[in-house]
């Protein structure tokens, strides 16, 4: 039964133009007999009992009709200047969410799923939604095992290094740990999705929600898919020895 205050709702977002690993979203990943990679978060979201409807945006027939077999709603084919490489992902979102609310639905809150990290478990949607508790958005994020002012480096144009950010002669381990977003999941408030689509995701308040390293894999090409699907494996080796 719809709370007075609204829904929640999954959304995955799936352009068909990848770059890095043509037809990734429905490329088949290890798994579900097969299945398309993008089936594996539809299932995910569809797993959630705190999730009410599953929706999908995408440009693409053969994503949408990949995402209708796997039990997703597809309630139009993405408009051409929503899935280019230059728009980010929360105007897709906002135009989701906002071409359901005109069909009448009420949303209080948006589950915003990844279709390329297939490695997340139901657990990991349940603790970002417990983690919403005074803050407009929870984000799910991993230890990197990588600090800016030890790791990372800009290089000049004759090709010399130095740190993109310096510590200070601070010692690494004196430094509090950072994480790196994984892309995984994002829930919203509804009015928070709304304000960040025009001034960025970093204009309300956010708590991360920390996943370890090995459900993190993010796909953007053939390498990322291999390790990724090799990740698969090796857990479900695991569960099954369990």
């Amino acid at each position: 039964m719809e709370s007075p205050r609204g829904i929640t709702i999954a959304t995955v977002c799936a352009r068909g133009g990848s770059k890095g690993l043509p037809g990734k979203n429905i490329r088949p990943f290890p798994g579900a007999d097969g299945a398309p990679l993008i089936a594996h978060t539809i299932g995910h979201a569809l797993a959630s009992t705190r999730i009410d409807q599953v929706y999908v945006s995408t440009d693409d027939d053969a994503i949408a009709q990949a995402a209708r077999n796997a039990g997703a709603t597809v309630p139009y084919l993405r408009p051409a200047e929503l899935a280019t490489d230059s728009v980010g992902k929360l105007p897709a979102v906002e135009h989701l969410v906002a071409h359901l609310e005109a069909q009448g639905l009420r949303i209080a809150t948006v589950v915003d799923l990844q279709p390329t990290s297939p490695l997340r478990n139901r657990g990991d949607i349940e603790r970002c939604l417990d983690a919403m508790d005074g803050v407009d958005l929870a984000v799910s994020v991993y230890d990197s095992g990588f600090h800016p002012a030890f790791n990372l480096v800009e290089l000049a144009p004759d090709g010399l290094a130095r740190l993109y950010a310096q510590a200070g002669g601070v010692s690494r381990q004196a430094l509090p740990p950072v994480y790196a977003m994984n892309g995984s999941i994002y829930c919203w408030r509804r009015a928070a999705l709304a304000r960040a689509a025009v001034h960025g995701l970093w204009s309300v308040p956010v708590r991360g929600v920390t996943m370890p390293r090995e459900r993190s894999a993010d796909i953007d090409d053939l390498l990322d898919f291999e390790w990724a699907a090799w990740l698969y494996r090796r857990q479900a080796a695991q569960e099954a020895l369990a």
